[in-house]
């Protein structure tokens, strides 16, 4: 049982203020709430319908946070998403600690991305392709928002997003820097070499001139229609895919 008080503070973790204030956030649905339990993110209460409960009992056996059984209807209106009637974890959020790209990986990095959804599904895309680390300008939008947890699909458990300078960043970066140009080399056919930094630009903007300033390495997908641009995470998908090929 909810009382009006939890069900208040949990609602709060919806706005990034209180987030912030907390150091905690909200994940919704069975799979993510799942994907939260079997990572290293510390979980302080699990929230479900019986039937959630019930079917992963194996699972929740092993765990020793709060778990706290409501009807599917309550669910519905604790979190963002109103299709959401079978889970909901409280988590706290981890600290924002640097990321190294070591030369033989590949890391993506976010200029000031702004959508929820894009920054989801990249790290999504991140995750599908095997890159481990996100670096995010200050700006880009906040991992935590409910939405971007919601698009990764539990991705967010396996990819570490690192909020920092970029410039300062990409100063002391010893790895090729590759930005995503309307000119450059073609992504189908460049030499990929064995790692490096891929930058996505905002989606309006594109690569702000103080990051394409450091960037070492311009790449393109090649347009055969008439689209004036791609989606930031269709491009991002592309360009990783092209990436990995022959791996």
């Amino acid at each position: 049982m909810l009382s009006k008080a939890r069900i208040k503070y949990i609602k709060s973790l919806q706005v990034k203020k209180y987030r912030q204030s907390e150091q905690r956030f909200v994940v919704e649905g069975a799979k993510s709430v799942l994907e939260l339990l079997g990572s290293d993110f510390v979980t302080h209460t699990v929230i479900g319908t019986q039937e959630f409960i019930d079917s992963y009992q194996p699972i929740l056996s092993g765990y020793a946070g709060e778990i706290v059984e409501v009807k599917g209807s309550v669910l519905s209106d604790l979190g963002e998403f109103r299709t959401n009637d079978s889970a909901l974890a409280i988590a706290q959020m981890k600290p924002n600690i640097s990321l190294h790209v070591n030369p033989d990986e590949f890391a993506l990095m976010l200029d000031d991305l702004r959508d929820p959804g894009n920054l989801g599904t990249i790290i999504r895309v991140a995750d599908w392709y095997g890159i481990s680390k996100v670096i995010a300008s200050p700006d880009t939008t906040e991992l935590y928002n409910p939405k971007v947890l919601h698009a990764s699909m539990g991705s967010f458990t396996r990819v570490a997003v690192y909020y920092t300078e970029l410039t300062n960043y990409l100063q002391v970066a010893a790895v090729p820097i590759l930005g995503t140009f309307l000119d450059g080399e073609n992504v189908h056919t460049m030499d990929r070499g064995k790692g490096g930094i891929i930058i996505i630009g905002n989606e309006a903007r594109g690569i702000s001139e103080r990051v394409e300033k450091l960037v070492t390495r311009r790449v393109t997908i090649p347009r055969f229609g008439q689209a004036e641009s791609l989606n930031a995470a269709v491009a991002t998908a592309i360009i990783c895919d092209n990436l990995r090929r022959g791996k």
